[in-house]
C-alpha cells in the first residue's frame, strides 16, 4: 500500500521534476493537448488544474503567481484571456487523460492529456462525400455552360460569315 507517499517522483530530482511539470504545463496550455507517458500525465493533471483555477480568478496576484511557474508570457496571456474564461462556470475537472497503450520502443504506457473543450471535430465521411459530389456536379455544369456558350459563339460566327457571302 502506498499510504502517505504523496506523489510520483518520476525517477528525477526535485528540480528536474519541477522543470518537467512546468514544461509539460506550458505545452499543454499552448497546444491544448499533448501526448506523454501515463505517470507524467497523472502528475501533470493536478498541477495544470491548479494553474487554471488561478487563471479563473484573473487578478494581478494570481497572474504573478502563474508567471512564477510558467515563464512564457504568451502562454500566460492565453491562459488568462481564453482558457480562464472558458472554465469560469466549471467547478473543476478542466483536463482529461486518454490512455493510448504501450509505446512501441520501450513499452511505457502512453496517454493523451487534453483540456476539456479542445477536442478535435471530425467530419462524417458521408458529409465529405456529399460535398465532393456537389463540387463535381458544379464543375460539370460549369463546363457544360462554357461548352454551350462556345457553341453559340461559333454558330454566331458562322451566321455572320454566311451573311457576308450572300451580300
Amino acid at each position: 500500500m502506498r499510504h502517505n507517499l504523496g506523489y510520483r517522483k518520476l525517477g528525477r530530482t526535485k528540480e528536474h521534476r519541477r522543470a518537467l511539470l512546468r514544461n509539460l504545463a506550458t505545452d499543454l496550455f499552448r497546444h491544448e493537448r499533448l501526448t506523454t507517458t501515463l505517470p507524467k500525465a497523472k502528475e501533470l493533471r493536478p498541477y495544470a488544474e491548479k494553474l487554471i483555477t488561478l487563471a479563473r480568478r484573473d487578478d494581478l496576484h494570481s497572474r504573478r503567481l502563474v508567471l512564477g511557474l510558467i515563464s512564457d508570457k504568451g502562454v500566460v496571456k492565453k491562459l488568462f484571456d481564453t482558457l480562464g474564461p472558458r472554465f469560469t462556470s466549471r467547478p473543476g475537472g478542466y483536463s482529461r487523460i486518454l490512455k493510448l497503450g504501450p509505446r512501441p520502443g520501450d513499452g511505457a504506457d502512453m496517454a493523451i492529456v487534453e483540456l476539456v473543450g479542445s477536442e478535435p471535430v471530425f467530419k462524417k465521411q458521408k458529409d465529405e462525400k456529399k460535398a465532393r459530389r456537389d463540387r463535381k456536379a458544379k464543375v460539370r455544369e460549369k463546363e457544360a455552360a462554357e461548352a454551350a456558350a462556345a457553341e453559340g459563339a461559333a454558330e454566331g460566327r458562322e451566321e455572320t460569315e454566311t451573311r457576308g457571302e450572300k451580300k
